[in-house]
């Protein structure tokens, strides 16, 4: 008896750790550049625990990739569409090549130039 509820909470442990990870691209439209933008996303997505990069592009949008929990990639999405760095004003974010993944790519969450 005493082993069967010990594989029981093993087994609940295991459901527990078991974390839901996912990517997505992400595509930051306004005025996201020469407002500090990189850095405050960065901030925000390594306070969520997520991993992942971000860079300007020529066409002056924000660019990167986030992965991780998804809850914390829903909550990044949502700071990208809503909050972004305090001097930028967003005009849209967009979101492509969303999906499940076994495992993260990055080691950390990383400003490209």
């Amino acid at each position: 008896m005493r082993f069967e509820k010990k594989s029981q909470e093993v087994r609940v442990m295991m459901a527990v750790n078991k974390v839901n990870s996912v990517t997505a691209d992400f595509e930051v439209f306004g005025k996201v550049q020469g407002v500090f933008f990189r850095k405050f996303t960065q901030k925000k997505a390594l306070e969520l625990g997520l991993k992942g990069w971000v860079m300007n592009t020529a066409q002056g949008t924000v660019i990167g990739q986030l992965q991780g929990p998804s809850t914390a990639v829903d909550d990044m999405k949502l700071w990208l569409q809503k909050v972004g760095s305090p001097k930028s004003k967003i005009e849209k974010a967009a979101f492509r090549n969303e999906g499940n993944i076994k495992c993260c790519a990055f080691r950390t969450f990383e400003i490209r130039k």
